[in-house]
């Protein structure tokens, strides 16, 4: 399931005519503001944020909770959320269930999933290395050397 398109307007738009702007949450969950220099910023009420934030707090905390009673139903079925998953080893998928349950419970708690974005992400491009095998017999194919210790980069 992908989250409904958001409605795009510039971030002048808000400066220029607020009141319009912020009538566009009538009509839709939340609005993106388009900035050229920066990072786009996303403007909802703060019913809807609180509502969000509930569900994936709910939503973690029963993932969690099936993950404790029946952990192979997690890994059973990650596949279908993540279909790049099935790129993964079966030892990989299952060190991916456990570490995204543990770090879904541990973001919901603190109500910051930067941590679980920043998760599949990482897995996502290890799946991406196990897809392609010449991307994986470069990264995997050849022994790596100890150099020694690093210098401090102002010792350079």
């Amino acid at each position: 399931m992908t989250a409904a398109p958001l409605e795009s307007v510039p971030f002048s738009e808000l400066l220029r005519q607020p009141a319009e702007t912020t009538d566009r949450l009538t009509r839709t969950r939340a609005v993106r503001l388009r900035r050229r220099d920066a990072a786009d910023l996303v403007l909802m009420s703060a019913d809807r944020a609180d509502a969000e934030a509930e569900v994936v707090d709910v939503t973690a905390r029963l993932l969690a909770g099936i993950a404790r009673r029946k952990p192979e139903l997690v890994r059973e079925v990650l596949p279908t959320a993540l279909p790049w998953v099935r790129f993964l080893p079966a030892h990989d998928i299952d060190e991916m269930a456990d570490e995204f349950v543990a770090v879904t419970e541990a973001a919901a708690a603190i109500g910051n999933t930067a941590a679980v974005s920043q998760l599949l992400i990482e897995w996502r491009h290890t799946a991406e290395i196990h897809a392609d095998p010449d991307l994986h017999r470069a990264l995997t194919g050849q022994e790596l050397a100890d150099f020694g210790p690093a210098p401090r980069p102002d010792e350079q």
